[in-house]
């Protein structure tokens, strides 16, 4: 649903920053001449970053059709929540390395190789945990796996951001952020919107087979095979490319990982950025079951999880298209107004997300012979309006960001205002996702007998089955969780305004640290 933020979750979005914590100067001209390669070589490295993404985002899809529950899909999404505590070792990666290999590849050739060896281990056991056997979907398994494969992802991308500062000629730096942009949506592309067409076998034979056949093209197993092997040879080939220095030992600069722990201390410190930071971890409760819930809800009331994920590719001139449209209403010196007028807009998405999950089984009673045109119409437009109240909200905080980080930490200050943002997403989503089970009222209609007609655990249900009746869902807790969401969201919002508006007047000093911080 909410590709934008997926996809962001593992980049900080912030100004590049020299080793002394100034920002390059830019020439005004860029030419890419001499650093073809190099351009090409981030991109492809950014591809990667958003492959363990889109896997992410594919496996809950899959789990939904093995009819896991809701508190199971809680579980599997702290597989996300490394690209938001990537600021714990950032510091490390930035300070330990081997002179030899140089500061960033020491730590991206060795991660490269572990996400292609992951990858080929989870090729040969993915279904196992699955449950392709019959058996239940090991979720803690998965979760763990999955878990330090976003660990590794968030790692590599520590050092590809720092990397493209000195990879990159000094008037070409802004290619990088184009690098990381077109690459992380390919990769998510690839591993979430066409793994998803081609791994199913009722789209591979009604679109791309003229004989009808059991599986789809394309297996997980396979595809994590594919891609371990592709991630591999290209590090092989990558390491070719790199030129030993004089020494080859490893250095450690303790003075540099304890002020970079320092300045987080003391930026934190500060009055505006504890504000800040508050509004950060709640202004997203609002959206939390929208969000996190509404397309595992579509995949249950039986539209194809492919279909979901082809819905994407329209959406991909929106992406492209929204930051250009947006950013000249944030360069002012009021960038988070945009910010605040979305608010509203997006909260009553989540009645329409509720509307659209509540008429499809009556619109659709058999997905899998296709979609009516109206309601796929209606579907995009939906998606394409919540991707703009996505947009208008980001960019506006990844300008305010820009404006207010102080310059002698830009990138460590940059670093903790997006690990806050991306927090501020997570943990509402997971209690989201935990909640809608507990909030969910069934009975059990047509058994010869049944306990108070209710279907509360798994011992009730399978007491109903067990007498010939079917557990029917009287209320879904996703309707209660979204109205209750969306009115916490407009509470917030009377409590909100008046602090966005309080930290966006404040002047720079105030989000500055003291000269004497600055200089140790």
């Amino acid at each position: 649903m909410n590709i934008m933020e997926r996809r962001k979750k593992n980049k900080d979005a912030a100004p590049s920053t020299m080793e002394n914590g100034e920002l390059p100067r830019i020439p005004s001209r860029s030419n890419i001449k001499g650093d073809e390669k190099n351009i090409l070589l981030l991109f492809f490295l950014y591809t990667l970053q958003g492959i363990p993404l889109g896997l992410s985002a594919a496996i809950p899809m899959i789990l939904q059709n093995r009819g896991v529950s809701y508190k199971q899909q809680a579980e599997f999404s702290f597989v996300t929540w490394p690209f938001s505590m990537k600021l714990l070792w950032a510091p490390l990666v930035d300070a330990i390395f081997s002179t030899r290999m140089g500061r960033r590849k020491t730590w991206l050739i060795p991660t490269q190789y572990l996400i292609g060896i992951f990858m080929l281990v989870l090729s040969g056991h993915v279904t196992q945990w699955l449950g392709d056997d019959g058996s239940d979907p090991n979720i803690g398994v998965l979760t763990l796996l999955f878990f330090c494969l976003n660990f590794l992802a968030a790692t590599q991308d520590i050092a590809v951001d720092g990397w493209a500062l000195t990879m990159l000629k000094k008037n070409n730096v802004g290619h990088a952020s184009t690098c990381n942009s077109i690459g992380q949506t390919t990769g998510y592309f690839l591993s979430y919107v066409l793994f998803m067409a081609l791994e199913s076998a009722e789209f591979c034979n009604q679109y791309l087979r003229s004989t009808p056949e059991e599986d789809g093209i394309v297996t997980l197993p396979g595809f994590l095979y594919f891609l371990g092997l592709v991630t591999t040879t290209l590090v092989t080939v990558f390491k070719r490319e790199v030129e030993p220095h004089d020494a080859d030992h490893v250095v450690v600069h303790d003075r540099d990982i304890k002020v970079a722990y320092m300045s987080l201390k003391e930026i934190l410190s500060l009055r505006s950025v504890q504000t800040i930071v508050l509004i950060l971890l709640t202004c997203k409760i609002g959206f939390s079951s929208t969000d996190s819930v509404m397309t595992l809800k579509l995949v249950e009331a039986g539209i194809p999880k492919e279909r979901l994920g082809l819905i994407a590719v329209p959406l991909i001139p929106v992406q492209l298209a929204m930051p250009l449209v947006i950013a000249k209403y944030t360069t002012g010196p009021k960038p988070l107004d945009i910010f605040l007028k979305a608010i509203p807009y997006r909260l009553m998405f989540g009645f329409v997300a509720a509307f659209l999950v509540w008429i499809t089984p009556t619109l659709v009673p058999n997905a899998h012979e296709g979609l009516p045109f109206l309601y796929v119409a209606f579907l995009i437009v939906c998606y394409s309006l919540h991707q703009v109240c996505v947009y208008c909200m980001f960019v506006s905080l990844m300008a305010f960001f820009a404006k207010i980080s102080d310059s002698s930490v830009g990138g460590t200050y940059m670093t903790l205002l997006n690990t806050v943002t991306n927090l501020g997403g997570n943990w509402p989503g997971i209690l989201a996702l935990y909640f809608v089970d507990p909030l969910t009222w069934k009975e059990c209609q047509g058994g010869t007998e049944s306990i108070d007609n209710m279907c509360r655990d798994t011992l009730e249900k399978e007491l109903c089955v067990n007498k010939g009746g079917k557990c029917v869902t009287i209320l879904d807790g996703f309707y209660i969780e979204t109205a209750f969401c969306v009115i916490i969201g407009f509470l917030w919002l009377l409590w909100g305004v008046k602090r966005v508006r309080q930290v966006q007047s404040l002047d720079e000093n105030s989000w500055k640290l003291s000269k004497r911080k600055r200089a140790r």
